[in-house]
Parts: C-alpha cells; sequence; structure tokens
C-alpha cells in the first residue's frame, strides 16, 4: 500500500511521479508502490499522477483505488478516448506540483533502485536524466532493432544517448516549461532538450524483464513513422532557426539530378537527330519535374526564412544558466 504524505494538501512535494495508461495491461500498482516505495526510501517528498488514455474498466478502478487509499497522493486523470502518451504527458504537467517530474511507463521496465542513480546526477547539477537499460534483458530482436535505431539517431542528431526509447526520466520542471510535447517527439525529448541547452546526463539502470512490454517486429508502418520521427528530430535540433539549409539542400540535390538528367536528354536529341519529340521523352519530363519540384522545395526554404525573420524576436534557441552582477 502507498503511505500518504503529511503534506498531500499543504507544501508541494518535491517529485511528481506522471505514469501514462495506455492499455488494461498496464501495471499500475506495481509502478506506483515500486517507485514511490524507492522515492522514500531515498528522502523524497513525492505524488503520483495516473494519466488514462482512454482507459476504463479494471485498470481505472485499480487507479481510483489507489487514490482513495493515498489520501490524494496519487491522484488520476481520465481523457475521454486514446490521445497517446505525448497528450497524457502535457495534461500531467499542467496539474503536477513537484519540482522534478518523473516519468515512468505503465509496466515494470527498470529496477525502482535505479532511482537513486537519477536523482544523484539530478542532484549534481543535471536538468534532465535520462536512463539507459544495461545490460538489456529482453528478447534479442528488440535489443537488435534498438540499438540500430539509437545508433541510426545519434550519427544523424549527434548526440551520445544509447536508449531513448526508455521513458523512466527525470527532469526539473522548467524543462517542459521551455518545451512543447506532441505526437511522438516526447520518445526525444532528451535530445530535444539537450539541444535546448539543458544539461542532460544518461544513467546505466538494471533492466527488468518487461511483462507488457512484447517482442518482435513490427509493422511497416511502425518503421516508417519512427524514420519520419527521426527526420523531424533532425530538422527540429539543427534546421530550426535556418530552414532554407534543410530546404535549400534538398532542393538543390532535386534540381542538379533533373537538370542533369533534361541536359542529357536534350543532348541525346540532337545527337541521334531523333523525330520524336522531347515531350514523348519520359526521363526527359521526369527531369524537369524533378528540377520543378527542387524550385518548390527551395521556395519553402526561402517561406520558411522570412517567417523566422519576422518571429525572432519571440523565438530564441538559447537559454540562460544564471546572470552574474
Amino acid at each position: 500500500m502507498v503511505a500518504s504524505l503529511p503534506d498531500a494538501l499543504g507544501d508541494p512535494p518535491e517529485v511528481t511521479l506522471v505514469v501514462p495508461i495506455l492499455s488494461d495491461r498496464a501495471e499500475v500498482s506495481a509502478v506506483v508502490e515500486g517507485l514511490g516505495e524507492a522515492m522514500q526510501a531515498l528522502g523524497r517528498t513525492w505524488e503520483a499522477i495516473l494519466v488514462y488514455s482512454g482507459v476504463s474498466g479494471a485498470c481505472w478502478e485499480e487507479g481510483l483505488a489507489l487514490q482513495s487509499s493515498s489520501h490524494q497522493q496519487v491522484r488520476t486523470i481520465q481523457l475521454h478516448k486514446p490521445f497517446g502518451e505525448a497528450v497524457c504527458l502535457s495534461s500531467a504537467f499542467h496539474h503536477a506540483r513537484g519540482r522534478w517530474i518523473l516519468t515512468s511507463p505503465q509496466y515494470i521496465q527498470v529496477d525502482p533502485s535505479s532511482l537513486a542513480a537519477l536523482f544523484e546526477r539530478a542532484d549534481d547539477g543535471a536538468d534532465f536524466v535520462a536512463s539507459w537499460r544495461s545490460p538489456r534483458v529482453d528478447a534479442w530482436l528488440n535489443r537488435l532493432q534498438s540499438n540500430l535505431f539509437n545508433a541510426f539517431l545519434r550519427r544523424l542528431v549527434g548526440t551520445r544517448f544509447h536508449d531513448v526509447n526508455c521513458t523512466l526520466r527525470l527532469m526539473r520542471r522548467e524543462v517542459l516549461e521551455q518545451m512543447t510535447i506532441y505526437g511522438t517527439m516526447y520518445r526525444y525529448l532528451p535530445a530535444i532538450a539537450h539541444h535546448r541547452g539543458f544539461r542532460v546526463d544518461e544513467v546505466r539502470v538494471r533492466h527488468v524483464a518487461e511483462v507488457a512490454g512484447g517482442a518482435g517486429w513490427h509493422g511497416p508502418g511502425v518503421y516508417l513513422r519512427r524514420a519520419l520521427d527521426i527526420l523531424g528530430v533532425v530538422f527540429l535540433t539543427k534546421f530550426t532557426h535556418k530552414p532554407l539549409r534543410f530546404f535549400g539542400a534538398l532542393g538543390g540535390l532535386s534540381m542538379l539530378g533533373g537538370g542533369i538528367v533534361a541536359v542529357v536528354q536534350v543532348a541525346l536529341w540532337f545527337s541521334l537527330d531523333d523525330m520524336q519529340g522531347l515531350y514523348q521523352r519520359p526521363l526527359f519530363l521526369l527531369g524537369v519535374l524533378a528540377f520543378v519540384l527542387g524550385v518548390q522545395i527551395v521556395g519553402f526554404g526561402l517561406v520558411g526564412e522570412i517567417v523566422i525573420f519576422t518571429q525572432a524576436r519571440n523565438v530564441r534557441e538559447y537559454r540562460i544558466e544564471q546572470i552574474d552582477e
């Protein structure tokens, strides 16, 4: 049973535990009690917010029972339909009272005793502490996919993180106040926070068997969405304030390739004295199409530059740590 806080209705707790509940397989009691006991052992005052993303039934009743027995130390939020993890985190943040936000998956993924390492880094000055499950104990197929995904992300984004899929994270409240969580970007919060100038540390934690984690290959749509997510992270971390470089590179390649194909087709048309019109050559039309598409992509970049220029006073990518006067 979760022990109640003496100050549950008074002074705010030090830590707010946020647990998105996405399915009826969630290990609600195990997560709250395991992490709660670990924080109490570390001398941290805490509260928990369970956000149910369209989940009801016995799982919802379990959360209500925890809320009742803990005297409001555990609170529940019910969303009327499934919105995903990002919406769960955003809605919980608006109701969180803690100076630190601890996020956790809906099942036991990491040994709760590993929280000591996260809080140690936080006390050492880190703004965001990410978990690295090492060694992994899940299926070899999951480990292979995760290693490839994280290596690819490190290569493109230029970060050092090894396990962005582990959502056991500890962060200062200020981090979430300066970031917008949407879509599936919650996975990449360490990389985005690092780009915003926060100190982000990664610590090894002891991985445990994930009963609700699952294993195996995902559908093609999942891998496509992950690829698009990585593209989005690359843009957010490298080209937010210089979109013309991103769109200019893509448009330039398209214009170059299309131009070469079109010129070669024109040269062949002249050299072979072909009576067939250029408009009847599919490769020529394809080259022209690629060139025009490249011009349009560059145009998107120019529009982005204009928007950034006009809104530059309201947009900044730096963060002031402190001012000494």
